[in-house]
């Protein structure tokens, strides 16, 4: 036995050895993929970016080719440091930071080590590039805006980030992604699909061919075009309006949903963000959090919807039989509640039915019908709930589920909200009373109440608001878009209230702002405006809101604006709502009177009183 174990132990170690050799050589590849990494050169052919038009085809976004330092780090041999950072204006330490950083990602991949050089840069380093071993340029495709506004709806594309390249094959360093409005949400479609070429190296490293003929290689596929909903003409006009001022405005054509124009104020620029300016560019955009130019206020502000939001209360309490369109209402300059409370309201005739009550906005009006509301049933927490999931079916109170990558809910009130707020469930109506007029707790986005007003006009029934509405000329069809939205007010519930609305520009609150041959619909609205100010709550200058659609009888357009600090409704947010109404309509303007006047006046005082102490107008 002592005899043959030394051979058993040779024969056994030779068959270890040759189970290892088959595993590596046979079952493992790990070692053959690394062999093809180093013995081929991957280059990507990136396509170019679908280009965006607006509703009438007018081209909104194009495309610029644009240069790309590359670095693969273990191809970089020593060079000129300083002759380098001259070439592409960085400074050396910048260049050291970079290499550095591109060896940490991988030492055998690609990295972007300058971003996006002009043409004039990048002829004058191709020069040079020979120079430079481990270098190269890589040409992509960046975005060239053909308009100067609408920067919240276009967004804009920059370097994918580890985390995306992480989640996402596709994206590999350098690699651009839409970032903001359609340029993310609809980044799929817009970037199309690089092309890849396989390039044989031999042991010295050298290029001697496409990898097996080429048979592996892929031409790109250019981005898919897009039309959106936006009227290009319109958004300009809108955003000239709300130059010096600060707020959002929505318009909608109510009979598709399709979004007419989405303008936040201020905007800027959206070419600020193309090319190597682009970072300095968006730091200084991030960092104002004053203005907020980057923040999307059409989309994304929450604000009381004020007096707007009394066509609600109406609707809900014809639908609750609590009141029927002729029964009157006395105001006294508002109302008494409760022990010690009161409702206050401007002067008008009295008293008012329903239609007059919402063309000159009667708070004593609304104040008591959604009282009865709330009473009609055995408790307040019934009486809450069914006035809430009545405004849920107008999508208030919820994200609205647009095709826009950023949002807000809003806020709509039920019993489990109020629950929360008084001990042992103990409140009643008089509690909530400026919920009926559209303050309290009650709050709003720019869209929502633009889409409660194109549901108004299409008497309960509203489809889901979207900006695209074409891809490579075919119209949209996603059925999300397409299903009705159905309220749960009866259609014959909203004549009276469109009566009304017609009242505020016929003999209201707005008639001021009546556009010849033009019957509109519209509703003021003021909200009160509170803001901490060194630790207080203070009272700021009211936000002016408005809403509107037209024509009465075939609705093509409707609108919500709202502006910070404007005042009162038909100050700032009716002159705006009328103008771009006549402007989208008739495609001129015949009230210069307004339009010079809106013009020629600034908010910016206004908003900067809580820094230089001067004092609020407060309801004037």
């Amino acid at each position: 036995m002592r005899r043959i174990l030394p051979f058993l132990l040779i024969i056994l170690t030779g068959f270890v050895f040759i189970g290892r050799l088959f595993y590596l050589q046979i079952l493992d590849d790990s070692s053959a993929i690394l062999s093809q990494n180093n013995a081929i050169k991957i280059e990507y052919d990136y396509p170019q970016r679908g280009y965006i038009f607006d509703r009438n085809g007018d081209l909104l976004v194009a495309n610029q080719p644009s240069y790309d330092v590359m670095a693969i780090p273990r191809e970089v041999e020593p060079f000129d440091t300083l002759e380098l950072s001259t070439l592409l204006n960085i400074t050396p330490e910048n260049i050291g930071k970079r290499l550095d950083k591109a060896k940490i990602y991988s030492p055998r991949l690609p990295s972007v080590i300058v971003p996006q050089l002009t043409k004039e840069e990048y002829a004058y380093f191709q020069e040079k590039l020979r120079k430079y071993e481990g270098f190269y340029i890589q040409k992509r495709s960046s975005r060239d805006y053909q308009i100067d506004y609408a920067a919240n709806v276009l967004g804009y594309i920059s370097e994918a980030n580890t985390a995306e390249i992480k989640n996402n094959t596709y994206y590999q360093a350098g690699d651009l992604i839409g970032r903001q409005g359609v340029e993310k949400q609809y980044e799929d479609i817009l970037r199309g699909k690089k092309g890849v070429k396989y390039i044989q190296k031999d042991r010295f490293n050298r290029e001697i061919g496409a990898y097996k003929d080429g048979i592996y290689d892929s031409l790109p596929v250019k981005g898919k075009d897009i039309t959106l909903t936006l009227d290009a003409k319109l958004q300009a006009y809108g955003e000239r309006l709300m130059k010096n001022k600060r707020g959002g405005i929505v318009a909608i054509e109510p009979k598709t949903g399709e979004l007419l124009s989405l303008i936040s104020a201020p905007g800027y620029d959206p070419d600020l963000l193309v090319g190597r300016k682009r970072s300095k560019n968006f730091n200084k955009l991030w960092y104002d959090t004053i203005a907020k130019p980057l923040y999307d206020r059409s989309l994304q502000a929450m604000y009381p919807p004020g007096s707007p939001f009394k066509t609600m209360t109406a609707l809900i309490a014809l639908q609750e039989n609590v009141i029927n369109t002729q029964e009157r209402i006395e105001c006294h300059h508002g109302f008494s509640y409760g022990r010690a409370s009161s409702m206050k309201c401007h002067g008008h005739p009295s008293p008012l039915s329903m239609s007059p009550a919402i063309a000159y906005s009667c708070n004593a009006y609304f104040g008591k019908v959604y009282r009865r509301i709330i009473e009609k049933y055995d408790t307040p927490q019934a009486g809450m709930n069914a006035w809430h999931d009545h405004l849920a079916s107008f999508g208030l109170g919820d994200f609205l589920g647009n095709d826009l990558p950023v949002g807000q809910p809003g806020r709509i009130p039920d019993a489990e909200y109020y629950n929360k707020w008084y001990p042992e469930n103990r409140w009643q109506a008089t509690y909530t009373l400026s919920n009926g007029i559209g303050q309290g707790e009650i709050a709003t986005t720019p869209i929502q109440l633009a889409n409660m007003t194109a549901t108004i006009a299409n008497r309960g029934w509203y489809y889901t608001p979207h900006i695209l509405k074409e891809i490579e000329g075919n119209t949209l069809k996603n059925k999300k878009f397409t299903t009705k939205n159905i309220t749960t007010i009866d259609p014959e519930n909203f004549d009276p209230i469109i009566e009304g609305m017609h009242g505020v520009y016929e003999y209201g609150t707005a008639q001021f702002l009546q556009i010849p041959g033009v019957e509109i619909c519209g509703k003021t609205g003021t909200a009160e405006n509170y803001s901490k100010i060194n630790g207080k709550r203070v009272q700021l200058t009211d936000h002016s809101i408005f809403v509107a659609f037209a024509p009465k009888d075939d609705p093509k357009i409707a609108i919500a604006v709202f502006v910070e600090n404007g005042y009162w409704g038909a100050r700032y947010g009716g002159r705006i709502a009328s103008l771009m109404i006549e402007k989208y309509l008739k495609e001129e303007i015949s009230r210069t009177d307004l339009e010079s006047w809106v013009l020629s006046h600034s908010l910016e005082d206004e908003y900067a009183k809580p820094y230089t102490g001067e004092p609020f107008k407060i309801n004037q």
